[in-house]
């Protein structure tokens, strides 16, 4: 398996950079606002989004300024929707550390996540790229609806594997598709070459949203206790959809009821994730990765290779084999 440092090395030297140029980008006058941007700053992930960007564009063309620009607008949404999704389901912890409400309270937390995805779309224009500006609203209207849609399933309880296919699309793999497709129309207008690019990154966000979704049903940490978050949220992903789709109707009630009832019953939720487990909902979730990823790399394999596609191949790949 190829590294995350090791994947990167197409585009390393424009991470470096990139990292300077959001954060000039990104400030404000306003002094409590560059503080809570440092903290973003001081405790990003791993950037994928931006890697994206910038692999899809060395692929098809030289980065340049557009480049930057389109990679920051998409790393601003990003961190905007995540400060978002910490409010609404009160987490008081991201990448191991608080999270913004968690310090600064959900008002700020709101209002920061509103200046990074309003900043992010005013980004978009400083180069009249209207056309980014157009591919990155419709995917901050794919992620609402897809958010609102799984309020409403998580609340009736009765998400079924087409809905749950149709809120990830929406949610997470509508920005894995844009990042690539703005990457790619950084240095090159081709409709059709922005068309597939998107389509490849939407097959890999699918791929990284299964595997998210995996990871709640694993082992975590040493002691080998599950983590059960999305149980304790009401969230049912494909790992429990298959378990409820082949399960007796008896059996099914009873899953809804913890579900429903008992999901802050830690011993009724690892009885739940050990059903899962033991009734192949994880490999079946892992079979429905897989093929979401071969399928990316199977389209992006009909582009004539080259490192920055070497790369991003192995990207897809690293997103479905990641420990965390």
């Amino acid at each position: 398996m190829s590294t995350l440092d090791q994947i990167k090395l197409p585009v390393s030297e424009e991470l470096k950079k990139f990292d300077h140029f959001f954060t000039d980008t990104v400030k404000s006058d306003i002094f409590l606002l560059n503080v809570v941007v440092n903290y973003i700053v001081r405790t990003k992930g791993k950037q994928i989004r931006p890697l994206f960007v910038f692999l899809s564009a060395k692929m098809h063309g030289e980065i340049n300024r557009s480049t930057f620009l389109a990679a920051t607008s998409i790393e601003m949404l990003h961190s905007a929707s995540l400060i978002h999704d910490d409010v609404v389901d009160e987490s008081y912890e991201r990448r191991g550390m608080f999270s913004i409400n968690a310090i600064w309270k959900n008002k700020i937390a709101v209002l920061m996540g509103d200046y990074l995805l309003a900043k992010g779309l005013l980004v978009a224009t400083q180069d009249k790229e209207y056309e980014v500006l157009d591919i990155i609203s419709t995917a901050v209207k794919d992620m609402v609806e897809g958010e609102l849609l799984q309020f409403k399933k998580s609340r009736k309880l009765d998400i079924d594997e087409e809905t749950y296919f149709e809120i990830i699309r929406k949610k997470t793999a509508s920005l894995i598709g844009i990042s690539m497709a703005v990457g790619v129309h950084s240095v090159t207008k081709d409709q059709e070459t922005i068309e597939k690019m998107k389509e490849i990154g939407i097959l890999a966000g699918l791929a990284f949203q299964i595997k998210d979704d995996i990871f709640d049903y694993q082992e975590k940490g040493i002691i080998g206790k599950p983590t059960g978050n999305d149980i304790k949220e009401k969230k049912i992903t494909l790992p429990l959809i298959y378990v409820l789709k082949n399960s007796s109707r008896s059996e099914k009630q009873r899953i809804i009821n913890i579900v429903e009832h008992k999901n802050n019953n830690k011993e009724k939720v690892a009885e739940l994730i050990e059903l899962v487990r033991q009734k192949g909902g994880l490999e079946y979730a892992t079979q429905r990765m897989n093929y979401f990823s071969n399928e990316a790399i199977k389209k992006l394999d009909e582009f004539p290779k080259n490192a920055a596609s070497e790369s991003l191949a192995q990207l897809i790949n690293y997103i479905i084999v990641r420990k965390k």
